[in-house]
């Protein structure tokens, strides 16, 4: 049985492909690596045990919104497309990889989000 925890990260990963579909609009440039990230960074991310695999794409996931954020505003709408589906595809691995690996650390378990060391999907 999944953790409480594994929608959230469901919402979280929703969340931040909401934001990278959306960019070029309310967000700038310099905040887009960080809103994508907002809601992951905020109720995901300290809710599970540290794993070097979910650090890895979380970085990868930053990497391709720095990307999508730098396409020069004289690139044309494939170039941007492209840049986009890399950070969607960023953000889809991120959310697959705490789903796969992640636990439920003790500050989540505290809050009821399932009990500590269990994994935050079921494993099949």
């Amino acid at each position: 049985m999944d953790a409480k925890l594994a929608e959230t990260v469901r919402e979280a990963a929703a969340h931040a492909r909401r934001r990278a579909m959306n960019y070029p609009g309310s967000i700038r440039a310099d905040d887009l690596p960080w809103a994508v990230l907002e809601t992951f960074d905020a109720e995901v991310r300290g809710h599970v045990e540290r794993d070097r695999r979910i650090e890895d794409e979380r970085d990868r996931v930053l990497i391709a919104a720095v990307m999508l954020a730098e396409s020069p505003p004289d690139a044309g709408a494939e170039e941007v497309g492209a840049a986009r589906d890399h950070l969607i595809a960023a953000i889809d691995y991120l959310e697959q990889a705490v789903l796969r690996f992640g636990l439920v650390n003790q500050k989540a378990a505290r809050l009821g989000y399932g009990v500590a060391g269990q994994p935050v999907a079921a494993r099949t």
